[in-house]
């Protein structure tokens, strides 16, 4: 027994307590009994209580920056405030390389790498000036468009040069 603490063991026992004698019994958990079973449970030791959430479940998760609708009929101002990106006009490019890509493989096609390569050189320029004006921005497809585009319509011209030679007879006896 410590002097301060009269009547108290500093285990945790009381003194004068017959080990014999019935106790009542224990609650599962630590939780006290309650005295009314009909009666709402409490929380212990001052813990908030769950407001009808089974196991302590919290309500579901609402952010609080998350943009609101505004109401049926309410004008929306999408970005205010913020300079608003001009529409780019990339297609010439885009058609540029295409054309450009495409004209090499068909200079085996009856020669249709020629007027291919050529739409893809002149869509290729006019794509460069869009780049140039800031009206686009897809200078690298542009360039791609005018670099195989002439390489398509050379490639074509040289076939063509070597169609004609190969079908020119030599006189080899006069």
């Amino acid at each position: 027994m410590q002097p301060g603490n009269p009547g108290q063991d500093p285990y945790g026992q009381q003194p004068n307590q017959d080990p014999t004698a019935p106790q009542p019994p224990a609650a599962p958990y630590g939780q006290q009994p309650n005295q009314d079973p009909y009666a709402a449970p409490q929380a212990p030791y001052g813990q908030q209580p769950t407001s009808g959430q089974p196991y302590g479940q919290q309500p579901p998760y609402q952010d609080p920056y998350a943009q609101q609708q505004p109401p049926y009929g309410a004008p929306t101002y999408p970005n205010a405030g913020y300079p608003q990106a001009q529409g780019q006009n990339n297609t010439l490019g885009l058609v540029s390389m295409i054309l450009g890509i495409a004209s090499i493989p068909l200079v085996c096609c009856l020669y249709l790498g020629i007027p291919v390569g050529i739409a893809g050189i002149v869509t290729g320029y006019l794509a460069k000036q869009k780049v140039a004006q800031g009206q686009a921005n897809n200078a690298g497809q542009a360039k791609a468009g005018l670099i195989c585009g002439a390489v398509g319509v050379g490639l074509g011209i040289l076939l063509l040069i070597l169609s004609v030679v190969a079908q020119v007879n030599l006189p080899t006896q006069p």
